[in-house]
């Protein structure tokens, strides 16, 4: 294998995009797969595979994971919800890596979330952490480290990253000490990600792109895939789909020394 594809996806739980009403689209799993298979990937990175369930619940096995993992049959797999939460509201949550090589050395690491105030519903919350979740595979006998995540929205709480550092530097923390090739990819909910960019420049990783949005309910980059200096982008490709309210995104890498 002289190059491998990565496939990005924030899944929003299955649920589809309708442009007349994008919040009350239908759940169709079906969906998800065949975008996913579509473009063959090696590697594919999910955020958001599962839909919270009231008093923080977290069925066990996961349904949606559960589905996916008996229908992608060629892949290893490993998926992690975060810290259980009762405020957990009702959007997607939980992580999911699938590889067609085997999977080793899992991480799970919380990412605390900030105790900011916001109301929904009538009620006071605060918002529950998240996660990262990394593991380590080897391509065409190369050791791969992945790393996959969702942080907090804290743009949509009227705030911003750099009032809140923490869940961001967390992640920073933990890509710098990964020091052979490694991808870090998910829907890192940066509004100005040129921010987010510089900081992950600094250390020592390059986003596949900044210049396409890929959410579809405003024009934010949200989802990147970064990679360090161990390895080089062929090719990548931003893709509007059907099957969630974020695009996909795909990245072909080889080794940079290949």
């Amino acid at each position: 294998m002289k190059t491998f594809k990565i496939l990005q996806l924030n899944m929003q739980y299955g649920q589809g995009w309708d442009d007349a009403n994008p919040d009350h689209a239908r759940v169709d799993l079906g969906l998800t797969l065949e975008e996913i298979r579509s473009h063959g990937p090696d590697i594919i990175l999910l955020q958001e595979v599962e839909k919270a369930q009231l008093g923080g619940v977290q069925p066990d096995p996961p349904p949606n994971y559960t589905l996916l993992r008996a229908e992608l049959s060629g892949y290893e797999s490993y998926f992690a919800y975060p810290r259980a939460d009762p405020q957990e509201l009702p959007f997607g949550i939980g992580l999911a890596i699938f590889s067609r090589t085997p999977l080793r050395d899992i991480l799970r690491k919380d990412l605390p979330s900030p105790r900011v105030e916001f109301d929904f519903n009538g009620k006071t919350h605060t918002p529950t952490d998240r996660l990262l979740l990394g593991a380590t595979t080897t391509v065409a006998g190369r050791e791969l480290r992945l790393l996959n995540t969702h942080l907090l929205a804290l743009f949509m709480l009227k705030t911003e990253a750099t009032d809140h550092p923490r869940q961001l530097r967390l992640v920073v923390e933990t890509a710098r000490a990964s020091t052979g090739p490694t991808v870090l990819a998910g829907d890192f909910n940066v509004a100005t990600h040129e921010a987010l960019v510089r900081q992950f420049a600094g250390a020592g990783y390059e986003s596949v792109q900044t210049s396409k949005p890929t959410w579809r309910r405003h024009p934010l980059v949200l989802d990147h895939i970064f990679y360090n200096r161990h390895l080089r982008m062929v090719s990548h490709l931003v893709k509007p789909t059907r099957a969630s309210d974020h695009h996909v995104l795909v990245a072909e890498f080889e080794f940079a020394d290949s």
